[in-house]
């Protein structure tokens, strides 16, 4: 929630939103999730939800369209598709003409371009209501038109996903729709263009299987049912008793395959700033910013500073970092970026909270943000596993530094982990082949990539997000091939000579920036902590657009030689 009111105020801030219209509707009806009569005018305005239970009601193609777009600018697509029946079903015109007549609609399927706080983009949206939207030629044959369309005027698109799956009436010929539409969603993509899915209550089978989960960015509304065979299905077919929230919206985030869940009330707010998060240049001007100027004069703060952390020893930094107490990146992150939509799984497995990442504005400037993130109390130190990512955690934040290569976004990787996680379901997931992966994807990747080690840089754990153009250091930050307890083990044979171990490692900033493997040293005014996270953000906010400007006019083969160069050095 604190992610959407951040969002909210930040936009809000800039006067970009109108007040929204709410058509008036009359009566009372029955809440599908509690049972309860309630008005159904109060319920409207709520944008269908329950005022009792705050259950989710689903919604009828037009009020949909009337929530996200802008009031007059949708203008529909593909209206006089002719309808067929393939395998000559029989019944199946009689079941077409009674959707038509009780809906209102020609298909379940209905698509257009109109503009979202003035932003042009494809719209679409299943309705239910038509033979629970599952999908069928017409369907399939919108949802692929749709898509070739907008790659050729080069808008983004978003679907909302509603569907009982394949539809039986057409068999095998709607078994291909699921081929088809992905098939166009792929070219979308290859043309460095933006594609979300909005997945409603319920999304299932072969919908599931094709669009509806090959978003950029894949957003739920709360309790939506999805999966690809229904739990009725999977009851029967197993003989087992399903988990308590079993394919719901809140279940496929905790396995890591929906970015985040959105209430509607933030939902057209959020498809905008995607929109601006999603633009694609074909130049590389990234310091082009249009927001505010920020102007922190560091650089005269800095002389007239004294660096009493300078001569701290390397074991004192050891002991430093690992300090509960110290600044974590999303303390700094709330000081450099203006606001920070945070994505969510590896798409194959789990969501690692260890990784957290993202789209971060700088000076309304979009980046796509790593960090590591270790817990700031005991409770949260546990659930983010101490900053030790497993395999999902390294194959999330590839996921999105690949996203951040399509939309020609910079990358900024905050670094503060002991080590990749070790432990028999990280072995078992392959946590060798996905920091290697990493390794060589991000060795590729086309956009600059600045790394910053803000506390423990731990082996092939922190190497793993930690290929950049430049890396930088805080002052007390330590970046080494393994733990000193663990060098002084392996070359000594006694974990206890740790503290003579770091003094001979050359973990220290300033060892590794004679050493030439980090650019920069970041000063940390005194100690970085929560006291001093403000200082620190906004003189990496400087910084940081310094960075960008000068990657301005490179071509994407000199970002990576210039990449490919650095490491090659060593």
């Amino acid at each position: 929630m604190n992610v959407i009111m951040g969002l909210q105020k930040f936009l809000e801030d800039r006067k970009i939103f109108k007040k929204e219209e709410t058509p008036v509707e009359t009566g009372l009806i029955k809440c599908p999730k509690c049972g309860k009569m309630v008005d159904k005018a109060i319920v409207a305005k709520r944008r269908y939800i329950c005022y009792e239970c705050e259950g989710y009601f689903r919604v009828k193609t037009g009020n949909r369209l009337r929530m996200v777009a802008d009031p007059g600018t949708f203008e529909e697509w593909f209206t006089d598709m002719e309808v067929s029946n393939p395998l000559d079903y029989k019944g199946y015109e009689e079941k077409l003409a009674e959707a038509r007549e009780k809906t209102g609609l020609k298909e379940a399927f209905t698509v257009g371009k109109c503009k979202i706080f003035g932003e042009e983009a494809v719209v679409g949206v299943c309705d239910s209501r038509f033979m629970m939207a599952s999908m069928g030629h017409v369907v399939g044959e919108r949802v692929t038109a749709a898509i070739e369309r907008a790659t050729k005027e080069k808008l983004p698109v978003f679907i909302f996903c509603c569907s009982g799956g394949a539809r039986m009436q057409e068999g095998i010929i709607s078994l291909m729709q699921m081929a088809k539409t992905s098939a166009a969603i792929k070219r979308h993509g290859e043309a460095g263009l933006f594609y979300c899915s909005i997945l409603t209550d319920p999304t299932t089978g072969g919908v599931t299987a094709s669009f509806a989960m090959l978003g950029d960015v894949i957003m739920a509304e709360p309790g939506a049912l999805i999966g690809f065979a229904g739990p009725r299905v999977i009851r029967q077919t197993i003989g087992q008793e399903l988990p308590e929230g079993f394919q719901t919206a809140e279940f496929l985030v905790e396995h890591g395959f929906v970015d985040g869940i959105i209430p509607r009330r933030s939902l057209k707010k959020i498809m905008y700033l995607l929109i601006r998060a999603h633009k694609c240049t074909n130049k590389n001007t990234w310091s082009d910013f249009h927001g505010e100027e920020f102007h922190f004069h560091m650089t005269e703060i800095l002389k007239e500073r004294v660096w009493l952390d300078r001569y701290k020893s390397a074991w004192e930094k050891v002991k430093g970092v690992r300090r509960i107490e110290r600044a974590s990146a999303l303390d700094y992150m709330e000081h450099i970026f203006d606001s920070f939509v945070e994505a969510h799984g590896d798409r194959c497995f789990a969501d690692d909270p260890a990784i957290v990442g993202g789209v971060g504005f700088l000076a309304e400037q979009p980046v796509t943000v790593i960090a590591d993130i270790r817990g700031s109390n005991a409770k949260e130190c546990r659930e983010r596993n101490f900053g030790m990512p497993k395999p999902e955690g390294y194959r999330k934040a590839l996921r999105l530094m690949k996203q951040a290569e399509k939309f020609n976004r910079p990358i900024v990787s905050f670094v503060n982990t002991s080590g990749a996680f070790c432990g028999i379901e990280a072995e078992e997931r392959g946590q060798g082949e996905a920091i290697a992966r990493n390794l060589m994807e991000m060795s590729a990747l086309k956009v600059p990539i600045l790394v910053i080690l803000i506390g423990e840089g731990g082996s092939g754990g922190a190497l793993a997000t930690a290929v950049g153009n430049e890396v930088w250091m805080l002052e007390n930050a330590t970046y080494s091939i393994l733990s000193p307890e663990g060098f002084a083990s392996i070359l000594w044979k006694d974990a206890g000579r740790a503290k003579e171990a770091s003094e001979v490692m050359n973990i220290t900033a300033q060892d590794l920036k004679r050493l030439k493997v980090i650019e920069e040293i970041i000063p940390e005014f005194g100690g970085a902590d929560k006291d001093t996270a403000k200082g620190i953000g906004e003189y990496l906010k400087e910084k940081i657009m310094d960075f960008l400007k000068k990657y301005d006019g490179m071509t994407p083969e000199e970002i990576v030689a210039q990449r490919y160069d650095r490491f090659r050095a060593f």
